[in-house]
């Protein structure tokens, strides 16, 4: 193998020497030079920024994707620089199997209607979470990945470049050192007396010689310390220019993160809306399928004499405290129920009224509804033929209609 035996030994010398000197200084046997609180402050703000964003990195990952198989799949279609496969979202595949459940169920009955529509509320919920983790990966990983892979590495880079300049600056100012003293040593034994009356003055000869030794020893040791200082400043410019770019770094971080919070907050208001509709829907149909039901179980017991519909009722459902409701005879006119028209003309009954917390804001549709906000307290009773999904609420003063599915109904 051809190679240069003189630069592989000068460098295994400055390696050594390197070493020497990091070693020597750990043990408090070298000085070192100091950085000023400038570098030194910016130094623990960029070591501060790396910690923070691999941890923000990695916890986000969690966010966006909790099953750690699937991101140890992602990473690895990342380091082999191939496309990640598309993967069906947890929303998605739980509407798929209340889609195939709905079809062996019957699409037409109650509950395959009911699976239908929440199926296709979860399969939008699972393209809004796409879109989400897709949005947050571009706008706010990617940025963050970047910095860590790219600048960061470059800042490391360059601050390993510049420890290696602080220690050949501490070993040229040793070995400066350490050749002053020897020829100052030096020096003061060639000053002495000569004893001329030994047949050679072998020690004033040896004194002279080696004084003229280490003046050039010195020298050399001079211009060397020289060079060193002038690497040493440069590579501290350059490392410190980098190091002020931590600024520039954060400005663009915050941008992603207002970025991310908003694409987050689109997500979060999305599902919201999704859900506040299935609700609607599954609570307009909830009276029409729970009578049919109900219908259904007393026809298929006994005769409507032997059982009454409240005793089926209170058969089938648990038993929770409920509003008395007095039941309408198909065929007969019930002037009450007309009345209902009309919330603020009907009176309370004397006993059955109950109090409730509104858990979503609702808007009057007319003039016999009363509008609702979210958390506040209203007493409701039912009247006699009234729908089974509607009640009349009482606000101070205020009366009207109120849809049950907005309200918890509290003991």
């Amino acid at each position: 193998m051809d190679f240069n035996v003189k630069k592989l030994a000068s460098d295994a010398g400055v390696f050594f020497s390197r070493a020497m000197q990091f070693t020597e200084e750990k043990l408090g046997q070298a000085e070192k030079t100091e950085l000023d609180a400038h570098f030194e402050n910016l130094l623990a703000r960029a070591d501060c920024t790396k910690n923070w964003t691999e941890k923000i990195l990695r916890q986000t990952e969690v966010l966006l994707q909790p099953n750690p198989s699937a991101r140890v799949e992602e990473f690895l279609y990342e380091k082999l620089d191939r496309k990640v496969p598309s993967r069906v979202t947890n929303g998605e595949l739980l509407a798929q199997y209340m889609t195939e459940a709905a079809n062996d169920f019957g699409p037409g009955t109650p509950y395959g209607k009911t699976l239908i529509k929440v199926g296709e509320t979860q399969r939008r919920l699972g393209a809004a979470e796409r879109d989400f983790i897709h949005s947050a990966s571009i706008n706010f990983l990617t940025p963050l990945r970047n910095f860590l892979e790219g600048d960061w590495r470059t800042i490391s880079k360059e601050r390993r470049i510049l420890q290696n300049r602080r220690l050949d600056l501490d070993a040229c100012k040793a070995r400066l050192k350490k050749a002053k003293a020897a020829e100052a040593k030096a020096a003061c034994e060639g000053d002495a007396v000569p004893d001329f009356q030994e047949t050679r003055p072998r020690n004033y000869v040896l004194s002279a010689s080696a004084s003229a030794l280490w003046s050039d020893e010195v020298e050399k040791a001079e211009h060397e310390l020289r060079l060193t200082q002038t690497e040493f400043d440069r590579q501290a410019e350059v490392t410190r220019l980098l190091l002020e770019g931590i600024s520039s770094t954060h400005v663009n971080h915050l941008r992603c993160l207002h970025e991310f919070v908003e694409s987050q907050t689109n997500y979060y208001a999305q599902c919201y809306q999704y859900m506040l509709d299935l609700q609607k829907q599954l609570g307009s149909s909830k009276g029409e399928i729970f009578s049919g039901t109900f219908v259904g179980n007393a026809e298929s017991t006994s005769p409507p004499a032997a059982t009454s519909p409240p005793a089926v009722a209170a058969a089938t459902l648990p038993a929770v405290p409920t509003i008395p409701v007095v039941p309408t005879i198909v065929g007969v006119p019930n002037t009450v129920a007309e009345s209902v028209l009309n919330p603020n003309e009907v009176k309370p009954p004397a006993s059955g009224t109950r109090k409730a917390r509104v858990l979503y804001d609702y808007e009057a549709a007319d003039s016999t509804e009363l509008a609702l906000l979210a958390d506040e307290m209203i007493t409701v009773y039912s009247l006699p033929g009234m729908d089974p999904d509607w009640l009349i609420g009482e606000r101070g003063n205020q009366k009207g209609k109120v849809p049950v599915t907005y309200l918890e109904l509290l003991s």
